[in-house]
């Protein structure tokens, strides 16, 4: 290993987030800090950096940059990175490796509880007999759920169907499979049952330093309606789902997915010369949102950037580009 290549346990890790061997939010940050840690103990024994704090510090930040382009939209991946690199400290390589390892560890650590704290926070904000409205499919808003289905609590659900994916059905059976009676409408029937519903909870892809959230398309309209019936919402999200680079103006770039997910072939063809649009995600202003709730505790949205930058710093720091 040269003083700044990346360890094999880096190229490892970076060929199976790109590949998508690992996926998912939290499983793709446990494996970017844990793969840090690894080339920190493979720098240390390593003859071009072992005496060399300034050597051991540029092979950190090029195992770092090998992780970060193989997700280059990810939100989770660069966090994990800032979180680690931005605890990396000391005058020796023996305390730099050990900042490293710490820092990776906590990360790990936090993680591997982060869901259930979360839930158990989302919990408390509802009561016993609750009927709830959820969007698509996200494992921290059912975490809520079934945090206070386990405290005792009797909560029932209505479940949007969630086009053009209909994720919803995931959401459906999950909950079911929790004990959870559920009713499943179709996406534009939200405004109608909302009538009958005394929370909505929403998961988040990420939430940018202005408490907007970036989620599931028809998110943001189903927060628009619930505002409008009294109906409060939150979002449930995992701290590695925050955008710091959103802190400097950054937008989100909202995905826009193939448009046979919305229409085949053959229909199209039926109908005649159109445009068809099918983004993945929209963003929902932050007065729309009544609380962010994650393993840290309950947020109001224009307050999580305090949050934001006690976890991974000001602006959106690069740590792993060259100084």
């Amino acid at each position: 290993m040269t003083d700044t290549e990346p360890a094999p346990a880096v190229r490892e890790t970076a060929e199976s987030i790109a590949t998508m061997e690992i996926r998912g939010a939290a499983t793709i940050a446990s494996a970017a800090a844990e793969a840090l840690a690894e080339q920190a103990e493979a720098a240390a024994a390593a003859d071009a950096t072992a005496s060399d704090p300034a050597a051991f510090r540029a092979s950190m930040r090029a195992a770092a940059r090998t992780l970060r382009e193989t997700r280059p939209t990810a939100v989770s991946l660069p966090n994990a990175l800032r979180y680690v690199l931005q605890r990396m400290e000391g005058d020796s390589v023996d305390r730099l490796r050990l900042s490293v390892a710490d820092a990776s560890e906590a990360f790990v650590r936090q993680l591997d509880r982060a869901q259930e704290d979360l839930g158990r926070v989302g919990a408390n904000r509802l009561a016993d007999g609750d009927t709830v409205m959820t969007h698509c499919h996200s494992t921290d808003a059912l975490a809520c759920i079934e945090a206070a289905v386990e405290q005792g609590k009797s909560i029932s659900a209505v479940v949007k169907e969630t086009r053009p994916r209909q994720q919803g059905h995931i959401t459906a059976e999950q909950l079911r499979d929790a004990g959870v009676p559920v009713t499943l409408i179709v996406d534009s029937a939200a405004r109608r049952y909302l009538d009958e519903v005394d929370h909505v909870v929403v998961g988040a892809d990420s939430i940018a330093a202005d408490g907007g959230v970036i989620n599931k398309i028809g998110t943001s309209g189903l927060a628009v309606n619930a505002r409008e019936r009294g109906v409060p919402i939150m979002t449930a999200a995992q701290t590695i789902k925050l955008h710091p680079e959103t802190l400097t103006g950054h937008t989100v770039e909202i995905e826009m997915r193939d448009e046979s997910e919305v229409i085949d072939a053959e229909t199209r063809g039926e109908i005649g010369e159109i445009a068809v649009e099918n983004p993945a995600f929209d963003v929902t202003p932050p007065r729309y949102m009544d609380a962010i709730v994650t393993e840290q505790g309950q947020f109001p949205p224009e307050s999580i950037v305090t949050l934001m930058r006690e976890l991974f710093g000001e602006g959106a720091a690069e740590p792993w580009a060259e100084p």
